[in-house]
This record gives C-alpha cells, sequence and structure tokens, in this order.
C-alpha cells in the first residue's frame, strides 16, 4: 500500500488546491470529502471514491471497504499530512477524493408530486448547508440553486451539509433556467418575499410545488416576485423584517411536509 509522509508531495500539494479552488475543482471533475461518515454518504448516494486517505493511527481501510465495491486506492498518511488537508480534528483521520456529479436540471428525476426547494443566489456555505440538512430531514424531492455564487463541491459545504450534500437531488441552474424548468413541469412556486405576499400558511402545498427562497441581504429577485404562483410571507411580530434563509426554508419545508401528512414515526 502506498504511504505519503510529507506534504510537498506533488500529490498532496493538488488536494491543497482541489480544498481550496473552485477552479481546480472544475477542472478536475474532482473534490475532497472529510470525514467516515460524509464518505459514506457519499458512496450510499452513488457517488464514485477514486482514492481515501487514511491515518492508520485512527482508522483502517477495511472500515471504507465494507461499504462499497467501488476499487479503491488507499494511501496511509502521518498526521503531518492530515493536518494539512483536514479542516477538523474530529473527522476520524480520513479524506476521501470523489468524482463530481451532474447537477443539471435536466437529470432530476421527479415523481407525479414533487415537493422541491429553490434558493436564489444563497452566498453561505453554512446556510446553503442548513438548508441541505433540512431537506434531507423532510425528504424533499429535490434542492435547487438558481444563480449560484460558487460550486457547491466547496468543502464548507460539504462539512456543513454534514454530508446531505450527498442525500438530496441537487441542480444548479439560472433564475430564467429554472422557472423555466418549473413552468415546463407544471410545479407551482412560491416565492418567499415582503412585497405582495400572502401568509406561508394559507397557500395548498399538496400539489407539485416549489419553495422559494432569497438572500437576507436582497430577498429574491423581481422575476421570482412577477411570476410566482404566489407569494407567501412568515409573519414575525419582532423588530426586523426577515429571517436567516435556511430558517425561512425550513419552516416553509415541514409546512409543505404537514400538509402532505407528514409524520415522525
Amino acid at each position: 500500500m502506498k504511504q505519503i509522509t510529507s506534504t510537498q508531495n506533488p500529490f498532496i500539494k493538488t488536494l491543497v488546491q482541489l480544498q481550496e479552488k473552485a477552479k481546480t475543482r472544475k477542472q478536475s471533475g474532482t473534490f475532497l470529502i472529510e470525514g467516515k461518515r460524509e464518505i459514506e454518504l457519499a458512496i450510499k448516494g452513488g457517488y464514485e471514491i477514486e482514492t481515501v486517505l487514511f491515518l492508520p493511527e485512527l482508522i483502517q481501510p477495511s472500515q471504507i471497504t465494507k461499504l462499497t465495491n467501488q476499487k479503491i486506492d488507499f494511501i496511509e498518511i502521518n498526521k503531518e499530512v492530515y493536518q494539512k488537508l483536514a479542516y477538523r480534528d474530529t473527522t476520524e483521520g480520513v479524506l476521501a477524493v470523489a468524482k463530481s456529479k451532474s447537477l443539471a436540471l435536466k437529470d432530476l428525476k421527479l415523481g407525479e408530486n414533487p415537493l422541491i426547494v429553490i434558493a436564489e443566489a444563497p452566498e453561505k456555505p453554512g446556510n446553503i448547508g442548513a438548508i441541505l440538512r433540512t431537506a434531507d430531514a423532510a425528504k424533499v424531492d429535490a434542492v435547487i440553486i438558481a444563480d449560484p455564487k460558487g460550486d457547491l463541491f466547496n468543502p464548507n459545504i460539504v462539512r456543513s451539509s454534514v454530508g446531505c450534500l450527498f442525500t438530496n437531488q441537487i441542480a444548479t441552474g439560472t433564475t430564467d433556467e429554472v422557472i423555466a424548468f418549473l413552468k415546463e413541469n407544471k410545479i407551482n412556486f412560491y416565492s418567499a418575499t415582503l412585497q405582495n405576499s400572502t401568509f406561508y400558511h394559507t397557500q395548498d402545498y399538496t400539489t407539485p410545488t416549489a419553495l422559494v427562497v432569497g438572500t437576507e441581504a436582497t430577498g429574491l429577485s423581481q422575476k421570482w416576485r412577477d411570476e410566482a404562483t404566489q407569494n407567501i410571507i412568515i409573519p414575525m411580530q419582532g423588530e426586523i423584517d426577515s429571517m436567516n434563509v435556511s430558517v425561512a426554508a425550513a419552516i416553509l419545508i415541514f409546512e409543505a411536509k404537514r400538509q402532505r401528512g407528514f409524520r415522525n414515526f
């Protein structure tokens, strides 16, 4: 089995670039996953794992190989190399290089009555990760990022989603593309905005539905407000007129699930 013990190793330098640069991830079609649980979820989600790097005092290859029939290259690393690559100190001493998946709208597989969450131009990886976690918890059919500000295989998104990047169907596209996709598939969409809105809980989300949220700073763009089936608002009693985008998305998602007969068995 191959071993790497130097942070100056060319392959390790490439992995550092993979962590830090979206351009490198895009050009190579690969990204890094950190943590045993995250790698397990990626494998379960159908992601192809090329290489696993592990710290032998914390984890053994057998703990990963039992999860998959994929042919994976294993590389044993030391603590110095691991700390060079890892974002966290509590990820069981394992990282993986995985192949990116297509995020095209046309590749989404939707049932007859989908529930979709759409976030327009979210800027903070933590918010994207939180939305993905909520989407997983509610088992929504898809998450769409309209006009993304960066790539979704950013290590901060992988980390903040605690692996839910791999458990959700995800697609990206421009606002125009996403709206056209919704109309083509006869999916009603409800835009969370202050303008010309009605209370969110008065709407019917039991038919094919997309819930659309924007950023706290600027909200949704005009096109989402103009073309929505209905603009909706979450009533608030305090001094501010907006809340964290992931919190707003969670409120809307679970209202839709409540209407659809969601039960927590």
